[in-house]
């Protein structure tokens, strides 16, 4: 699989840096060990964190500024790592879909990073290319209809649109039946280190919950 980061990305988030998981796995209805490493870093974040104070960890804050030059208002399309967090520190459970969408989420908790978990089957050709949402550009967010990406990040395939920052499409969605999972990490703070630990994080979380070697990963800019 190839990623292309285009130059209208560039433009607005010049020190991006992505990584791409990709491994073969198998997914289950529920996880009760990995449930537990999520519930600790809910205790561990209502200590250290409000709904105000999350808006500046790196990962967060840079897609925030990459949002508002792209001319979305973060606060209305907020990113799925805010989002999470956010739900956290108000008190909310998170929502229990199945191990590999549970276990996506609590990496992007963990760093901060919009993460993007795929069923990469369900691609259409080999290539995914990073660019801005255009205005009228069809695209059905996973549980929330028909979204308006324009000024978003988003991933494409040779059909369309697949993932943003804020929400993924349900077309390329993870089931319980996937098999073949990418994850797509997105760095828009630059921090390459970070990124990889990221990467290297959910390669360990699929080794121990979803009976995966924990393939491989690739660094992309």
């Amino acid at each position: 699989m190839k990623i292309i980061v285009s130059q209208e990305i560039e433009s607005v988030c010049p020190n991006f840096v992505g990584a791409a998981v990709e491994a073969q796995v198998v997914n289950t209805p529920y996880c009760a060990e990995l449930w537990d490493e999520i519930h600790a870093i809910e205790e561990q974040f209502r200590k250290e964190l409000t709904t105000e104070s999350l808006k500046e960890l790196s990962g967060i804050a840079a897609t925030r500024r990459v949002y508002k030059a792209c001319g979305k208002d973060p606060s209305r399309y907020r990113p799925a790592s805010e989002q999470l967090i956010r739900r956290m520190l108000q008190g909310k459970e998170l929502y229990q879909i199945d191990t590999l969408v549970d276990l996506v989420n609590l990496a992007s908790i963990a760093y901060g990073y919009s993460i993007g978990g795929f069923d990469a089957d369900k691609f259409v050709g080999d290539t995914l290319t990073l660019g801005v949402g255009k205005e009228g550009e069809p695209y059905e967010g996973i549980g929330r209809g028909m979204l308006n990406i324009a000024g978003l990040p988003v991933y494409r395939d040779e059909q369309g649109g697949v993932g943003t920052p804020t929400s993924d499409n349900e077309r390329t969605k993870m089931t319980i039946d996937t098999t073949h999972l990418v994850v797509l990490i997105n760095g828009h703070d630059g921090n390459e280190e970070r990124v990889a630990d990221n990467a290297r994080f959910i390669q360990k979380l699929i080794h121990k919950y979803c009976q995966s070697d924990g393939g491989k990963f690739f660094i992309y800019r």
